[in-house]
């Protein structure tokens, strides 16, 4: 009798570890269990938006023009990048500030990235300037790309200044291929226009390439750049407010225009203030509802609970916040989303809910 015995525990024992291992491999999936497990959200941890983060080495410190300052970034396994895309910088001081990638695709043990000193911003380029130096580590994330170059006839850039980072590996590569391309490039001095040698070198054959200086000739003629273009050009715009909308003003029909911002639009949906009511939003990952207030953002309702939420403009440009959205209805007050990105997701740092409630993918 013992035998049998024995046997019956040692199978009831086996079934019983099973069970558990397989109860642990489901809840893994699923952290609501017994709820089914939910897609991969937009942001925080997608992988397909590469926001994981990442430490890399500085191991270059340039200075290619008057106040700009250009960092080569070191590591291994860095995902590939297009041209137009840009990084995260997470900064000693927590700061997140976004830079694009101006060095070479195919360089892929490093990143490049470039930015001007602007003294009275909000104190992420100073913070660059006068923290990040060789030999030190620096956080990133991405990179991400929403000012991709896209398949068109004939290309004509028009960029001011510090705009010219996410613009020049286009040029490289349209050099490269041999397509029509032109490019007016205007600054406050030459002395101030980063990698503006290349650049001439770019477009030697052709007069391709139109410099501007403000010192010696004003302001360009953005309106003349664009005039007579054949339909289906690929205007990029990259640089101050006014320059972008200029070119938005003067360009022609049939034309595609690709803008790149650094800053919120001034009139912008994010400025209106209008239809700022209380609701709740529910992290559905979480198992949390959190209040926002009348004059409080999703952005920071959602960081009281969850202080790692990524973010960086605060202004509804940049698209770091970027959440997905399960239910209720979203006033965007954005300038980046897409229609499509628009029916599920948002940027919780400047849009808000149509109704009392909306449900968080977090």
């Amino acid at each position: 009798m013992a035998l049998p015995r024995l046997r019956t525990v040692v199978l009831v024992s086996g079934a019983a570890l099973l069970t558990r291992r397989a109860l642990k491999r489901r809840i893994a999936r699923s952290p609501l269990w017994p709820l089914p497990a939910l897609p991969e959200p937009v942001s925080g941890q997608s992988k397909r938006r590469a926001t994981a983060v990442r430490k890399l080495l500085i191991t270059g410190r340039t200075e290619v023009a008057d106040g700009v300052v250009q960092l080569r970034l070191e590591g291994p396994g860095l995902p590939p990048w297009s041209p137009g895309a840009h990084l995260d910088l997470v900064l000693p001081s927590g700061l997140v500030r976004q830079y694009s990638l101006c060095g070479d695709p195919e360089d892929t043990g490093a990143y490049t990235v470039a930015t001007r000193l602007v003294t009275d911003g909000r104190g992420g380029s100073r913070e660059v300037h006068e923290q990040l130096q060789e030999g030190l580590e620096v956080e990133v994330r991405g990179p991400r790309n929403r000012f991709p170059l896209t398949e068109a006839p004939g290309y004509v850039f028009v960029v001011g200044g510090i705009g010219i980072t996410p613009v020049l590996p286009m040029l490289r590569a349209l050099a490269a291929s041999g397509a029509e391309w032109r490019l007016l490039y205007g600054g406050r001095s030459r002395a101030s226009m980063p990698f503006l040698e290349e650049i001439e070198k770019l477009g030697a054959d052709g007069g391709r390439v139109t410099v501007v200086a403000q010192d010696e000739a004003g302001h360009p003629d953005v309106a003349g750049a664009l005039a007579d273009l054949a339909p289906g050009t690929a205007v990029y715009c990259c640089g101050p407010e006014p320059l972008m909308s200029a070119a938005t003003a003067a360009l022609p029909e049939g034309c595609t225009l690709h803008l790149e911002r650094f800053s919120a639009a001034t009139g912008g949906p994010a400025d209106s203030g209008e239809g700022s009511e209380a609701f709740e939003v529910e992290l559905r990952r979480s198992g949390r509802t959190v209040p926002v207030a009348a004059d409080q953002s999703v952005l920071a309702a959602v960081r009281a609970e969850l202080p790692h939420v990524a973010y960086s403009c605060e202004q509804g440009f940049c698209g770091t916040c970027q959440q997905r959205v399960l239910e209720g209805e979203i006033d965007h007050r954005d300038e980046l989303l897409t229609d499509d990105e628009r029916g599920d997701s948002m940027l919780i740092c400047v849009s808000r809910c149509r109704g009392g409630r909306l449900v968080l993918d977090l």
